[in-house]
């Protein structure tokens, strides 16, 4: 780990703990920096801030003072969910403090190089098989950022034969300050977190910041289908690898109907794919430019492309039983996910969907749902879903009480042939405590039909 003189001594204040502020903290009161720490959570109930103080990192826990930052801090670390009008965020801003989240101190403080990844969608099916590509070759990846794996923590014990391929949300990419990725990639650009961000401006800005450090020697991996991202990519230093969906190019990655090709190059046969749909397909643009770059190779990405089946919960292959084939989408908790997921499938889609009730629009299915013969709905949304799916000519809609009874229907209304798919459009909090858990819960109800009717 780097040694980074200028934090050493300097006042810092995090804000909100959770695991990378946990982290951060950690990492800065051992680079010599004097710590605080600010998090809601009461004391008695933080283990976080317990061990924390147990270090002699000075903790503020159960409210946020309005006076905290009398104290002259020059440097907020916030945990990336804190919104900028927060008003300990906003006073911040007002005195000029540099604001960060973990990523910016994961930089400063990595011997390892990083390749960033963002965009709206696809960034967890990016990074994971990249990450499998550039292990599969030896090139000694870590992964992190918002996959689930803390940045810093990552970066503290790598070492110049590292690379640290990091998933990265518009939240955490506005506090960064001089992150430098050798290799960046946005997938897309979709409307998302305007709660957040205020603006479509600030979001898609936000998430630009991956690029903004970047120079001759670097890479800018992009989506060249989306005219914004491409007049994005125009004011980049970094030289650019478009990607394209529309047909063969030579001087950069491609798809057409039959092939993937690098560079004119042919890479793999679209048919030995084991990720299906066009979405997943941009994913596989990316990820494959960035492996060959960071000196893939074509027989390692061929490999991984024939054995890869998703991430968990994300169009996930579950198993094929009597020509039907079980894929776990569980992580699609709106509809714009869920379209993406039918668009990916051909036509004898039995579609499990429903959830929490959050009154957003299913209109944007309403050109996929010819797609399904069948309907399975459950949770809150369940009648409106019906009712939705009746107006779209759907030939049979049926409601489950749980996902045993969901998955038996299902499999009731199936033939040789059709895909048996979980895309709720839906968030799962109504039944289940997160998306996952209804994913597992799916795929143990697929399990348990398919074998008792082997």
């Amino acid at each position: 780990m780097k040694q980074v003189e200028q934090l050493y001594q300097k006042k810092v204040l995090v804000l909100g703990l959770a695991k990378s502020g946990f982290t951060a903290a950690r990492i800065l009161h051992g680079l010599g920096a004097f710590v605080t720490v600010n998090d809601a959570k009461p004391f008695e109930e933080n283990s976080e801030a317990q061990e924390l103080l147990n270090m002699g990192v000075t903790v503020i826990c159960g409210r946020h003072p309005e006076d905290l930052l009398d104290e002259g801090f020059e440097l907020v670390v916030k945990n990336p969910g804190i919104p900028y009008n927060n008003v300990i965020i906003e006073s911040a801003i007002e005195k000029g403090i540099p604001i960060w989240t973990e990523i910016e101190l994961a930089y400063l403080i990595s011997e390892a190089p990083f390749i960033g990844i963002t965009g709206s969608n696809g960034k967890t099916t990016t990074t994971t098989l990249l990450f499998h590509m550039l292990n599969q070759d030896r090139k000694k990846p870590l992964i992190a950022g918002n996959i689930g794996t803390v940045a810093s923590g990552v970066a503290e014990n790598a070492t110049e034969e590292n690379v640290i391929v990091t998933e990265l949300s518009s939240f955490q990419l506005k506090g960064t300050d001089t992150f430098r990725p050798r290799i960046a990639i946005v997938t897309n650009f979709y409307e998302a977190h305007l709660d957040y961000h205020g603006s479509f401006e600030d979001y898609t800005a936000s998430k630009m910041k991956i690029a903004q450090n970047q120079t001759s020697e670097d890479y800018f991996i992009y989506n060249a289908d989306q005219p914004l991202l491409s007049a994005f990519a125009a004011k980049c230093k970094a030289q650019l690898i478009p990607f394209t969906l529309k047909g063969k190019t030579e001087h950069s990655i491609s798809a057409d109907d039959e092939f993937v090709y690098w560079q004119g190059e042919k890479v793999i046969e679209r048919s030995k794919i084991m990720l299906g749909g066009q979405h997943n397909l941009e994913n596989i643009l990316a990820a494959t430019a960035a492996a060959l770059l960071w000196g893939g190779t074509k027989e390692t990405i061929t490999r991984v492309l024939t054995s890869f089946t998703g991430v968990k919960h994300r169009s996930q292959f579950i198993t094929s039983w009597n020509g039907r084939k079980f894929y776990n989408d569980s992580k699609a908790t709106n509809a714009l996910a869920t379209k993406s997921a039918l668009e990916a499938f051909p036509e004898q889609i039995i579609l499990l969907a429903g959830g929490l009730e959050r009154n957003h629009s299913l209109e944007e299915l309403r050109p996929y749902m010819e797609r399904v013969k069948a309907l399975i709905t459950f949770g809150e949304t369940a009648d409106r879903f019906a009712e939705f799916a009746g107006d779209c000519g759907v030939p049979a809609i049926t409601k489950a009480g749980d996902m045993l009874d969901a998955v038996e229907k299902a499999v009731s209304h199936s033939e040789d042939g059709d895909t048996i798919l979980l895309s709720p459009a839906c968030a799962s909090w109504d039944q289940y405590e997160s998306f996952e858990i209804r994913g597992d819960a799916f795929i143990d109800a697929v399990l348990q039909v398919t074998e008792a009717n082997e």
